[in-house]
């Protein structure tokens, strides 16, 4: 039994999705947890004191890209800005938080509190689209 509603059956898959090797129990976890993708924004900082200060920033009213600016350690310092991630091309932690938050906007950010702890250090993660 293919892992497709009917009604999805011409919907085109999202790039980069991966549709062999899948089991009914990963398919069916993707569609309860909502999507293949999302258009995801975070800070990364490498110490967890530092990403606990720019979540006081963001509790106090500062939009997120500024605060994703001014604290965050990676590449994607303009805002915070990542784009649309796939399923599969995140690291663990940071996945199940990203798909397990509602959609928001930079002016009134649904985000990570506290921050999720992965390899790479620690993340404030917001969700600003899902497909």
């Amino acid at each position: 039994m293919p892992p497709n509603k009917p009604a999805e059956k011409g919907k085109p898959k999202a790039a980069g999705g991966k549709s062999s090797g899948e089991t009914k129990e990963s398919a069916a976890a993707k569609e309860k947890k909502g999507g293949t993708a999302v258009k995801v924004r975070h800070i990364l900082c490498e110490k967890q004191s530092k990403c606990l200060e720019a979540l006081e920033k963001l509790k106090a009213g500062q939009k997120f890209p500024d605060v994703a600016a001014a604290y965050s350690e990676d590449k994607a310092r303009q805002g915070g800005d990542l784009g649309w991630m796939t399923r599969g091309s995140m690291v663990g932690p940071f996945q199940d938080a990203a798909f397990a938050l509602p959609i928001s906007s930079v002016t009134n950010p649904k985000y990570t509190d506290p921050p999720i702890k992965t390899k790479f250090g620690y993340h404030i993660i917001m969700v600003e689209g899902k497909k």
